[in-house]
């Protein structure tokens, strides 16, 4: 179906649907890149007028890609809740904005319409949206997880500390460990990329992160971030897996090119589950995504990068995880040119996810080669914070020396905590306080008695 307006006498046509949230979309250069992107503002600005009268209902209509050709969409049309959905069945994707910015919507209200949402209709109204707008209504989204602790509870912030190593050597991703550790950090995941994905290499760190966990009581969950084929091997020879890892995107396509499928997730989730590892709740995945992975592997069936992004968030919520996280910058300017591009970028992926039911997490970043700086990195992370994002990265001074690329520090949720007056998840909170990492004021503890012996122990698990 065709989309047409016109404005100062031109006439502006969008060929279908996905032509015209494309063309919705704000700037970015994967857009640019693929060829999908406005070509002026004034003809965003009309896309953007014209999506806003688009009934939602037309996204159960018009799917971008047919469900038959594709598993991603599949899984979206057969886990629509048409109950969920005629709350809000009769609004248009402009009356959608309203209604979620709304006072008389309570966020309960939010929360009960996610099941009937698509991951498209949380794109299309995105793009109506200024930062202001994806930051408050974010704010209304709670989704709460648990496994060896419960993550997303307002009021709380918490931190994946990152401990990679250009070697994966355990000695110095141990003493990465301890540094996050007594900066308060690792309360999501302890979670490592490693740079070498044998199954010998991995199962040598998850005994390492098994060990300092265990012997020490700390109420947190490990990860090494190996393919799903890896983990499930490992789990099947009996290794200490907390958290099963896998990138994701949003088509059959692009998940094919990761060596993945549903099934294969649901296989893995399902071996996952019977370690019965978990103390307090059972999310026991953990999924990484991406503005612009479909389109860099020419799996983007001509949908623009944000939206393919929102429906890898279908993905994700089919398998009920304890965290997902958007690694914003990572790809590079080629999808997200600037500073600019990667906030806006970051803003809208927590909303969507968020609003879809997902523990979202991101991973304020760039590489090297972008037009971004750590002022701009400073600039997302706190607004991110203000919007109740779940938690975020923690690495040595913020530069991960495995992956080459800039991240967050360690210290970067120290400030994020005392500014807004967030805390950590309450067991790993209880932890830092009776180890005298924490003064049981949410502040660091540096000339505690107790810190001393605190030091000793964790370091003492270096090899």
């Amino acid at each position: 179906m065709a989309y047409t307006s016109t404005l100062f006498g031109r006439r502006y046509t969008f060929a279908d649907l996905k032509t015209l949230l494309a063309k919705a979309s704000p700037l970015r250069s994967a857009d640019e890149l693929a060829g999908l992107a406005a070509e002026s503002e004034e003809e965003r600005a009309v896309a953007q007028r014209v999506l806003a009268d688009v009934p939602l209902r037309r996204f159960l209509e018009e799917p971008l890609i047919p469900p038959e050709d594709d598993e991603v969409s599949r899984l979206i049309f057969e886990t629509h809740d048409p109950a969920a959905f005629s709350v809000i069945a009769s609004l248009t994707v402009g009356e959608f904005r309203e209604w979620l910015l709304s006072d008389l919507t309570r966020d309960t209200d939010i929360a009960g319409i996610r099941s009937g949402l698509t991951p498209e209709m949380a794109a299309a109204v995105s793009k109506l949206m200024r930062n202001q707008d994806l930051i408050a209504a974010a704010k209304r989204c709670t989704v709460i997880t648990r496994f060896r602790n419960t993550l997303g509870l307002p009021g709380r912030l918490s931190t994946r500390l990152q401990p990679n190593h250009p070697t994966d050597a355990p000695k110095g991703i141990a003493a990465s460990i301890l540094d996050g550790l007594l900066y308060g950090n690792g309360d999501a995941v302890i979670g490592i990329n490693p740079a070498t994905d044998s199954p010998a290499n991995v199962d040598t760190l998850l005994h390492l992160l098994d060990r300092i966990i265990g012997e020490h009581g700390i109420p947190t969950q490990s990860c090494v971030l190996a393919h799903v084929t890896t983990t499930l091997e490992l789990m099947r020879r009996g290794a200490p897996v907390d958290l099963v890892f896998q990138s994701i995107a949003g088509t059959e396509a692009a998940n094919r090119s990761f060596g993945l499928n549903l099934a294969l997730l649901r296989e893995a989730r399902d071996m996952a589950l019977s370690l019965k590892r978990g103390t307090v709740g059972d999310n026991v995945m953990y999924f990484e995504t991406g503005q612009g992975s479909a389109l860099s592997a020419n799996a983007h069936h001509g949908i623009d990068a944000q939206t393919c992004e929102a429906r890898a968030y279908a993905v994700a919520r089919e398998f009920q995880p304890l965290l997902v996280n958007t690694v914003v910058g990572f790809i590079g300017p080629e999808y997200l040119y600037d500073g600019k591009q990667i906030i806006r970028a970051g803003l809208e992926d927590h909303f969507c996810g968020k609003l879809l039911g997902l523990p979202m997490g991101c991973d304020v970043c760039y590489t090297n080669h972008a037009e971004a700086d750590q002022n701009d990195m400073d600039n997302l992370i706190t607004l991110l914070a203000v919007a109740g994002c779940t938690y975020f990265m923690g690495v040595p001074g913020a530069d991960d020396i495995m992956l080459a690329y800039q991240s967050t520090s360690f210290h970067d949720a120290l400030y994020l905590r005392r500014v807004l007056g967030l805390r950590p998840a309450p067991e790993f909170e209880a932890w830092l306080d009776h180890m005298g990492i924490f003064d049981g004021r949410n502040a660091l503890n540096r000339g505690h008695p107790k810190l001393l012996g605190a030091v000793r122990a964790l370091a003492g698990e270096a090899p």
